[in-house]
């Protein structure tokens, strides 16, 4: 079983615990998190990210060295991209707007790989290529939670919002390599829309909330080069898939 399907599965558990739903005594405190209408807390996430990828039309065709129109390639068969593991770390800033309702923003450190799969029809002369596109990220997300009525020291909600993501840290620089070992370059900053859903577990002095949440980019995050692995691609599109913990 992934590791995925296995946190989906432990976050089913915990939403339908019916322990969460006692009411035979008094619910916990939680710290005081939810009595003032501003709240401070840290995160930490496990983190699951691939591309989407848009191809051009003549993406298959082998690609010519542009200096002397010799081909470098043999024709493509796919381009693909699998799910790679990463985690985050960072903090909670909350705002309550109404009972039900309330303002976030969490900015986090994500350290997470991306990765690209390139698969050519002859692969006895041109074996399968695999970038690994390493990146360490500054994100900071502003969202709506909306929220159920508490029940006992337990209650659910969803939530939408938007964030940006600015990539930090120094890059390899590859202006002077062979067009083979040329890296795919995504660009420096760009925009996600979110949506999630989770759970407010309440306990004697702090609040604890586990969550799922899904996050696509706007546009495309490919930086073009005439080289023989972004060549081919038209559009790149980051989708993530995140498991958090937050404490407050």
């Amino acid at each position: 079983m992934s590791l995925k399907r296995y946190l989906i599965i432990v976050f089913i558990l915990i939403l339908c615990s019916s322990k969460l739903f006692a009411q035979d005594r008094v619910p916990a405190w939680g710290g005081g998190a939810d009595l003032q209408d501003l709240s401070f807390g840290f995160s930490f996430a496990y983190v699951s990210s691939d591309f989407k990828i848009v191809k051009k039309p003549n993406w298959r065709t082998p690609f010519n060295d542009p200096e002397t129109g010799n081909a470098l390639t043999t024709p493509l068969n796919s381009i693909s991209s699998r799910s790679l593991p990463g985690f985050s770390v960072g903090f909670i800033t909350r705002y309550r707007l109404t009972e039900h309702l309330e303002a976030r923003v969490t900015p986090s450190l994500v350290f997470a790989d991306r990765n690209l799969t390139y698969s050519y029809q002859n692969s006895e002369q041109y074996p399968n290529v695999e970038k690994q596109v390493q990146t360490t990220t500054v994100d900071v997300p502003l969202s709506l939670k909306i929220k159920s009525d508490r029940i006992g020291d337990f209650r659910a909600y969803i939530l939408g919002g938007i964030k940006y993501s600015h990539a930090i840290g120094s890059k390899k620089n590859d202006i002077n390599s062979d067009l083979l070992d040329k890296l795919v370059k995504n660009k420096t900053g760009y925009g996600s829309y979110e949506a999630g859903l989770g759970c407010d577990i309440y306990f004697e002095f702090f609040k604890l909330s586990p969550e799922i949440k899904i996050s696509n980019s706007f546009g495309n995050v490919l930086v073009p080069e005439n080289q023989p692995f972004s060549a081919p691609i038209s559009k790149l599109s980051l989708h993530t898939i995140m498991f958090s913990l937050f404490f407050e």
